[in-house]
């Protein structure tokens, strides 16, 4: 998916702390809405960045969107725009997402399935929802490239990971391991992502990589995370050191959370737009081409026109980094 803002803030994103707390510490980061453009735009609610806090792990960026009547909003459909330096994590609760790219590639995202996108040195893709989908619901994430792999060759891997049980719960593991089963999508940092399904009333306590910093993101709700009520939508940070989660679902519905986990990432990077740097320089250079270049390859079988960078900002990209 395509940052929509006419204006989009360059972000430094850098590594926060809180490990070694006796008793899980969560920090709450409450979304903000972005109108994906048009006057009936579809409306995400994004989490991360934000100024508290703008990575766990390699987790970059998080869209949490839906349950949206198509007939209403009209859907998805986001012309062919580029990234650079990150992967794109595509996962739906309900509806289907038609995904082309400049590799050739021609896929769909359905509930339960992963879509990951790698952009590497530059990657352009389109998504548009398809004609069958009268509800669209689900999330869209980043993740950012470490320096080693910023310039790799752009790639797109399908995943469908079997539900797995736990307690009552059911998870789907899309990137690296919980609860026992693990994903093989490979990631160029170390990572986890899955999908919990809470029953009503219900308290789930799962280990965790210690090593790892996490992210609950809940759609339906509301759940607790250790002693904090996270409403839906919030996004509960829980800092490296951890060594267990726990969830209550506090109501009498089915409760739905994302779990997001990775190694505290260690590099600052520079983001604008749907790019992922290290300087101003990386991110002038990747909005020329994409305007003047080929570096970004031809979306094939999209009717319409890409999408143009926004303008630059006449002044130097400013820094913005986690609360120390």
């Amino acid at each position: 998916m395509s940052n929509a803002e006419k204006d989009p803030t360059a972000v430094v994103c850098e590594p926060g702390s809180g490990a070694g707390d006796a008793v899980p510490r969560v920090e709450v980061l409450t979304p903000r809405d972005v109108p994906l453009g048009g006057p009936r735009a579809m409306t995400v609610r994004r989490t991360l960045p934000q100024r508290a806090r703008s990575l766990i792990g390699a987790w970059c960026f998080a869209d949490h969107y839906g349950p949206d009547d198509v007939a209403t909003t009209g859907g998805m459909d986001v012309a062919p725009h580029p990234h650079t330096g990150l992967q794109t994590v595509s996962w739906l609760f309900t509806g289907e997402i038609e995904h082309r790219d400049s590799l050739g590639t021609h896929a769909y995202v359905r509930p339960g399935e992963l879509n990951l996108m790698t952009s590497g040195r530059g990657i352009s893709h389109s998504e548009v929802s398809t004609p069958a989908t009268s509800t669209l619901h689900g999330v869209q994430l980043w993740v950012a490239l470490p320096e080693s792999a910023r310039d790799t060759a752009p790639a797109f891997q399908h995943y469908a990971p079997t539900p797995v049980h736990v307690s009552g719960a059911e998870l789907r593991v899309f990137l690296g391991t919980l609860a026992g089963d693990t994903s093989p999508v490979p990631t160029f940092t170390p990572l986890l992502g899955a999908e919990i399904l809470l029953p009503p009333r219900a308290t789930l306590t799962l280990p965790l990589d210690p090593a790892f910093e996490h992210g609950l993101l809940v759609d339906a709700g509301p759940v607790r995370l250790a002693d904090t009520l996270l409403n839906r939508s919030d996004l509960g940070h829980l800092p490296e050191g951890t060594p267990t989660l726990t969830l209550t679902n506090e109501s009498d519905a089915t409760a739905r959370t994302i779990l997001l986990g990775g190694t505290p990432f260690g590099e600052p990077v520079l983001m604008w737009w749907n790019f992922v740097g290290r300087t101003t320089q990386d991110i002038t250079q990747a909005r020329t081409d994409w305007m003047t270049g080929d570096r970004f390859g031809e979306v094939k079988g999209y009717d319409g026109a890409s999408l143009p960078a926004p303008e630059l900002p006449n002044v130097p990209l400013k820094p913005r980094g986690n609360v120390r």
